[in-house]
């Protein structure tokens, strides 16, 4: 049960990073409300990370969190933003999984 509240967490901080983008890219009001939903997921993704590490040791959590949000994010501003996806950024970002599977696979 924590590792899927420890994931959902990782998903609400691409969410606010994909918020973040948005509003980025927007003007006035339309800013405005990409901002309070970057809150509003940033305010859910640190409760379920709270929640996470009630059973899941920090020093384990808390990487799987940014792991999960780092490579959501680069895939978000692949797919969506149209950032570039080279050799290097996919190489690293495999490397970013890897570790964030050896780290659920140790604990």
């Amino acid at each position: 049960m924590y590792w899927a509240i420890l994931v959902l967490a990782g998903f609400f901080e691409c969410s606010f990073t994909f918020c973040l983008g948005k509003a980025n890219l927007a003007e006035g009001m339309r800013a405005t409300w990409w901002y309070i939903a970057f809150v509003v997921f940033y305010i859910l993704s640190m409760v379920f990370l709270a929640k996470a590490i009630k059973e899941i040791p920090i020093g384990t959590a808390y990487p799987i969190w940014t792991g999960i949000g780092a490579v959501g994010t680069v895939l978000i501003g692949i797919f969506v933003f149209k950032e570039p996806a080279t050799f290097w950024r996919l190489f690293f970002t495999f490397t970013l999984i890897a570790s964030v599977i050896g780290l659920k696979m140790i604990h």
